[in-house]
C-alpha cells in the first residue's frame, strides 16, 4: 500500500512541475532578452522583376535582326554572282558562237565560188547548191545577216576600202564594187565586207 501512495505523489509532483498552457514562455526568459529588438538584417536590393528577362529579350532581338541583315546581303550578293556568272556565260557562249561562224565564213565562199563556175555535171552544181542553201539558212536563224552594199554610203564600221573606184563607176565616196561579202551577227561585225570606193 505504501508504495502505491508514493507512486500516486510522484505523478501529482510532476503534474505540478509541468507549466500550464495558458503560461508565458516568456515570461521566464531575462527582461532584456524579451525586450531586445531583433537585429534588421541588411537586405539587398531587390531587382525588379522582369527586368533581366527584357534585357535578355532585346538582346535576342537585335541578334535575330543583325543575322537577317546578314542573311540578306549574302542572298543579294549571291543573287548578283548569278546575274554576273550567267551574264558572263552568255557572253563566252556567244563569242564561241561568232568563232566558228568566222571559221565556216571561207566555206560559203568556197561555194558561192563553185556556184558561179559553169559546169556540165548539173547534178553535181543542183547538189552544191543545195548545200549552200542549207548553210546560209543556218547562219539566218543564228541572227548571221550578209554585208553586201553595192551603191551605199561607204561604212568603215562595216567595210574595208581595199581599192579606189572612179567617177564614172558612182558617186563620190560611195561603194562601187563588193570584193568579199562580209558578215555580223546581231549587231557586232564578224568580218568585213572587202570593197571598192568611188573617191571623193
Amino acid at each position: 500500500m505504501l508504495n502505491k501512495r508514493n507512486r500516486k505523489n510522484k505523478k501529482k509532483s510532476r503534474i505540478k512541475a509541468m507549466p500550464t498552457e495558458n503560461q508565458n514562455p516568456e515570461e521566464e526568459l531575462p527582461l532584456e532578452e524579451t525586450q531586445a529588438p531583433a537585429a534588421e538584417e541588411p537586405q539587398e536590393p531587390q531587382e525588379q522583376p522582369g527586368e533581366p528577362e527584357k534585357d535578355e529579350l532585346q538582346q535576342a532581338k537585335e541578334q535575330a535582326e543583325e543575322y537577317l541583315n546578314l542573311a540578306q546581303r549574302v542572298q543579294a550578293d549571291f543573287e548578283n554572282y548569278r546575274r554576273r556568272t550567267k551574264a558572263v556565260r552568255a557572253e563566252a557562249y556567244e563569242d564561241g558562237a561568232r568563232e566558228f561562224i568566222r571559221q565556216l565564213l571561207p566555206v560559203v565562199d568556197n561555194l558561192e565560188r563553185a556556184i558561179s563556175q559553169e559546169s556540165c555535171d548539173e547534178s553535181l552544181m543542183t547538189g552544191v547548191r543545195l548545200v549552200y542553201k542549207q548553210l546560209t539558212e543556218a547562219l539566218e536563224k543564228r541572227g548571221v545577216t550578209v554585208i553586201d552594199r553595192p551603191g551605199e554610203k561607204f561604212d568603215p564600221n562595216l567595210e574595208n576600202a581595199v581599192m579606189q573606184g572612179t567617177a564614172e563607176e558612182g558617186e563620190p565616196g560611195t561603194v562601187c564594187a563588193v570584193l568579199q561579202k562580209g558578215y555580223k551577227m546581231g549587231d557586232q561585225v564578224i568580218r568585213h565586207a572587202m570593197v571598192k570606193v568611188v573617191a571623193e
